[in-house]
């Protein structure tokens, strides 16, 4: 059986993964927040500490990251296999590597957590330096999205 799309679904398939893309850096943004947020509430005494709890911002915090590993892994995948159905191959190149990239680092810094939640410094630092060059990845790769983007457009 040999499934053949049409050329609009082709072409529209084209920006599914930019766009699911572009919320899921403003959804890591908002996690960075929230990450933030758990650090303070550890680090804050009495009133301060009792106010930041009611926040939740951990529980928040595991809950966005679950969401984010899971959808990044599948628009990281889903990107890959539109260009493939669009082109019969994949372009190696800086946007690939660095997606690849940006994948291990996911999956790398939520595999922390068990050990973050047995109170392992080691792993929170770590945690933390991966997200912040996951999220300088994430702006470079918004940018040369856009750039492969602009390069379909001018195509149609």
């Amino acid at each position: 059986m040999n499934l053949e799309l049409s050329p609009s679904v082709k072409y529209w398939l084209n920006f599914f993964h930019p766009i699911m893309m572009w919320a899921l850096l403003l959804l890591s943004l908002y996690a960075a927040f929230l990450g933030l947020q758990v650090q303070r509430t550890r680090n804050a005494q009495g009133e301060e500490k009792k106010e930041l709890i009611k926040g939740k911002y951990n529980v928040r915090h595991h809950q966005i990251g679950s969401i984010l590993l899971a959808l990044m892994v599948t628009g990281a995948v889903g990107g890959m296999a539109v260009t493939y159905i669009n082109n019969g191959k994949l372009f190696v190149g800086p946007h690939l590597l660095a997606g690849l990239g940006m994948t291990s680092l996911i999956a790398f810094s939520a595999s922390l957590s068990p050990y973050m939640q047995k109170g392992a410094n080691w792993a929170r630092a770590t945690h933390i330096l991966l997200n912040f060059a996951l999220l300088g990845l994430f702006a470079w790769q918004a940018i040369t999205g856009v750039q492969i983007v602009q390069r379909i457009l001018t195509q149609a």
